[in-house]
């Protein structure tokens, strides 16, 4: 299928032919018919991966200030790499868009039903959308105007928002696309509007849509809006405009009445005066989009529904309003539609919005034939196939490969003697730019695509966590090595099913790998070296400066297993490794985080068979500027202090040695023993009953955490 994307390092725009998405639980998959471009928020989002580094800087001050706590947590390399990775990715346009529901997963919506997109509604043939982000077309609302649905709930979020009521007056300041949208929705609404805007362009159009009066945006506006208010001043200002200026806020504070509402719609400048604000007694809103739900995954991703006795306007029930002053004529959409394009030609679009082509512009329409999806295939290949792709090459394909993968494993891949045979990602855009940037034969968005194809001997796993222990079972089943990153399961019983899998095929030379990549780091090497094989027990002390995740991030999903699962994984293998025993008991306690459901500030006590004592002590409330990971090591009269693998302390006999290394974690060298072992050239593997007796671990934690008491392993 076609879809426009942008490289984000480049900023360059193209069409490209991309695998179709597959169906998800609670999603649609539709076949777009028309998608709008918005082009206040699509010039900013292009103009911004077009800027030089300096210029995304600026652009996103919040982005530099996470950057730099990454750097303080683990350090420049590591930093370099995902910024690297996160620039040399593609991103798709839009989020509005209607066509024909190809294939269902929500019982309400079925195939062949005529739908409006939001969110996911990218500017492509095929588009995956979940359920709360879809609603049905009314019969005599057509394609083109239902295209408009999403911006018109943008802009029927901002008049809610605004609270108005019939008959009184109301300022809409920047009549572009977004304001002359919600011109008419204050119409509808029963308010007097009066337009503001630096170009005079749009006045003659707002008028034809029911704006009762237009004027510049200048130092006029206030007595102006004054005198179409009857010396009263608005009743609400509502910015729709798109600029980085703070003059449409100075211009809304001069023109509200006191103790009235101030909603901000558009991206604009926020330097909020505080005499005005302070002498009017104003209201200041910023309305979040389409409207309650939005950005929550709970909602958008796993499809909860809020109570409409408690939540009346969802951004769900929001598209639906909209659709529904459609059907009533009380929103006009055809005045609105200024160019056409056939998504071949979607890039004229952007020299339009961009001003590259200087034609007038309000709404624009990418259209799709249709046609050509619908026996679509489900993998794209790429020809010719690297140079380095010899024959006798080990194949090796990959579920998964997000900014992580990309950053920590394909690059040492990428350098091996293997061929890349296949990627799988969810995303049509991601797959295909992972294949083209690591040499992939071909890309899919269905993982069967890897797992059936009987050419690839070994499958890297970088999926989400609760997906591991599925996609490990399938390719033991059909005897495919495998490499996951961590965790190998979410849960005991995932847990249970890869064991079963796994006895039952590893007579026939199945091997498993789990990305337990630090005992493979040359600090933790020349630790294990210097213990030596002595028989007396370690004290080890690790603590672990994990970091603050958003309170949406998806490793809070219960599913997830949590941090404890999905990251202290790392530092028990490392205990193993280092004592070169079994952990038999473990103690946890920890330290509420509000906020968060899952054990986020916990200290566990690992007692293993040789005697050993582990401490973890993982914290999500540390410092950033504390260095992410310490381990400190004592055995008999030998000392090892690790400090976030930037250097090593050797202590012995009251001689102290130090040695500084990169600060580089084993990602590589663990790739290299992986490849080794799976091809037979010799390269040593941890054992399945390691991996699954650190897996193990992680369970009991949380469950001594849930018990109050001591659990054996």
């Amino acid at each position: 299928m076609l879809q426009v994307i942008q490289h984000q390092k480049t900023g360059k725009l193209t069409v490209e032919e991309v695998s179709r998405p597959q169906l998800r639980h609670g999603h649609v998959l539709v076949r777009n018919v028309c998608s709008l471009v918005s082009v206040g928020t699509e010039r900013t989002s292009v103009e911004t991966a077009q800027a030089s580094l300096l210029g995304k800087a600026r652009s996103r001050p919040d982005l530099v200030k996470q950057v730099l706590d990454n750097v303080k947590r683990d350090g420049i390399s590591a930093t370099y790499a995902k910024v690297k990775t996160r620039l040399d990715n593609y991103k798709e346009l839009g989020y509005s868009s209607a066509g024909v529901v190809l294939e269902s997963a929500v019982e309400s919506i079925g195939v062949g039903d005529r739908v409006a997109c939001a969110g996911t509604a990218h500017h492509a043939e095929v588009v995956l959308v979940p359920k709360h982000l879809v609603a049905r077309i009314p019969e005599g609302v057509e394609f083109s105007e239902a295209s408009f649905t999403t911006l018109g709930a943008i802009a029927l979020q901002g008049v809610r928002q605004a609270q108005v009521n019939v008959g009184e007056s109301a300022a809409v300041i920047g009549l572009g696309l977004l304001g002359l949208l919600t011109v008419q929705i204050l119409k509808a609404s029963g308010c007097r509007v009066i337009g503001l805007d630096i170009s005079i362009a749009n006045f003659a159009l707002a008028k034809e849509l029911g704006c009762d009066e237009c004027i510049p945006s200048d130092r006029n506006a206030p007595s102006r809006v004054a005198s179409f208010t009857r010396g009263y001043g608005t009743d609400a200002v509502l910015i729709t405009a798109s600029t980085n200026s703070n003059q449409p806020l100075e211009v809304a504070l001069q023109c509200a009445r006191k103790k009235s509402s101030v909603v901000v719609v558009g991206a604009v400048g926020m330097n909020v005066p505080r005499s005005p604000f302070y002498e009017k007694e104003l209201n200041l809103t910023i309305s979040c989009s389409y409207g309650p739900g939005r950005y929550d995954s709970e909602y958008e991703v796993k499809g909860t529904d809020y109570p409409v006795g408690y939540v009346r306007w969802t951004e769900n029930r929001n598209m639906e309003a909209v659709l529904d002053l459609l059907l009533q004529k009380k929103l006009r959409i055809g005045p609105l539609i200024s160019h056409r394009f056939p998504v071949k030609e979607a890039l004229k679009a952007y020299d339009i919005v961009t001003g590259k082509s200087k034609e007038k512009c309000v709404g624009i329409l990418i259209e799709y034939p249709g046609s050509s999806v619908d026996g679509a295939g489900k993998r794209s290949t790429f020809s010719p196939v690297p140079a380095r792709a010899r024959t006798g090459a080990p194949t090796i394909g990959f579920i998964g490969a997000g900014n992580f993968a990309q950053s920590y494993l394909l690059p040492y891949l990428k350098r091996a003697h293997v061929e890349l045979k296949g990627v799988a990602t969810a995303r049509p855009v991601n797959a295909q730019s992972i294949a083209r940037k690591f040499g992939f034969s071909f890309c899919a968005t269905d993982p069967r695509e890897i797992l059936d194809d009987p050419s690839i001997a070994s499958v890297f796993i970088a999926t989400r966590h609760d997906s591991h222990a599925q996609y490990v079972i399938e390719a033991i089943k059909r005897k495919k090595n495998v490499f996951v990153e961590k965790p190998l399961a979410a849960n005991a019983d995932e847990l249970a099913k890869v064991r079963k899998a796994y006895a039952a095929e590893a007579a026939n030379g199945v091997q498993v790998m789990v990305g337990f990549n630090r005992r493979f780091s040359k600090p933790f090497v020349d630790m294990h070296t210097f213990l030596g094989e002595s028989r007396q027990p370690m004290i080890i002390n690790y603590r672990v400066s994990a970091g603050t995740l958003p309170a949406g991030h998806w490793m809070h999903d219960p599913a997830q297993g949590g941090r404890i699962v999905g990251e202290a994984c790392h530092f028990i293998d490392c205990m193993q490794f280092l004592t070169g025993a079994r952990p038999v008991r473990v103690f946890a306690d920890s330290i509420p985080k509000a906020g968060s459901g899952s054990a986020e500030n916990v200290s566990a006590t690992i007692r293993f068979s040789d005697g050993s004592v582990g401490t973890l002590l993982y914290l999500a409330d540390g410092d950033p500027s504390v260095g992410k990971e310490y381990c400190e090591v004592h055995r008999g009269d030998m000392t090892v202090i690790m400090n976030n693998f930037n250097e090593v302390a050797f202590t012995q006999g009251g001689r102290k040695s130090k040695k500084r290394y990169d600060g580089t974690k084993g990602h590589e060298e663990e790739v290299r023993q992986a490849m080794q072992a799976f091809t037979g050239r010799g390269g040593e593997l941890i054992s399945f009953e390691s991996l699954c007796a650190t897996t193990t671990v992680t369970f009991k934690i949380l469950e001594s955490l849930q018990r109050g008491r001591p659990i054996d392993v």
